[in-house]
């Protein structure tokens, strides 16, 4: 440490040169670094959404998300774990990856397990709502519409036809399905 400061007293003009290189290309550096405030996290996951009302959950569990999860565990691949949850009217099944998986190859294999076991679901099953998710694409706004004057119908059509496809255009937006 001594030897920096004796350099520094024999050599002034070196050291006021690299002072002034660093105030300059300090700022220059910090503008053209590129900076993101969501990077890119890989714990790949995939929401896979079984919309079902006219059965209950425990009888759902076990007709529908248990047969699915017993095909998704045999055909697919870099599976790390599976979760699953029945709710009144639908059943979510979480399928959590390896971090090295190719996250279009395991949707493509998720995706097209439905076609194999829809035909051991009960009739009327609508195919399932399958959504990609990562720890960099969680919502970062919610829009919601109320209003004490203006009818639930008039607030879902002003949503719907105005205010989404004008959301839409917005670089970068992902807008998911509404629900009435």
């Amino acid at each position: 440490m001594l030897e920096i400061v004796k350099l520094a007293l024999r050599r002034p003009y070196t050291f006021v040169v690299l002072a002034l290189l660093i105030l300059i290309f300090g700022p220059l550096a910090a503008l053209r670094t590129p900076t993101d405030i969501f990077p890119a996290i890989r714990i790949p996951v995939i929401s896979v959404v079984w919309s079902y009302t006219s059965m209950q959950p425990q009888d759902k569990a076990g007709r529908v998300i248990y047969s699915y999860e017993r095909s998704l565990s045999s055909t697919v691949n870099d599976i790390e774990h599976i979760e699953s949850q029945s709710l009144p009217g639908y059943g979510i099944v979480k399928i959590f990856f390896q971090p090295t998986v190719d996250i279009r190859t395991a949707t493509a294999q998720v995706t097209s397990i439905f076609q194999t076991v829809s035909k051991q679901m009960p009739p009327g099953i609508t195919p399932p709502l399958i959504l990609n998710y990562n720890a960099a694409t969680v919502p970062i706004i919610q829009l919601a519409l109320s209003s004490n004057k203006l009818s639930e119908q008039w607030l879902f059509d002003m949503g719907q036809n105005f205010i989404r496809p004008q959301l839409a255009t917005v670089a970068g937006s992902a807008i998911p399905m509404t629900w009435q």
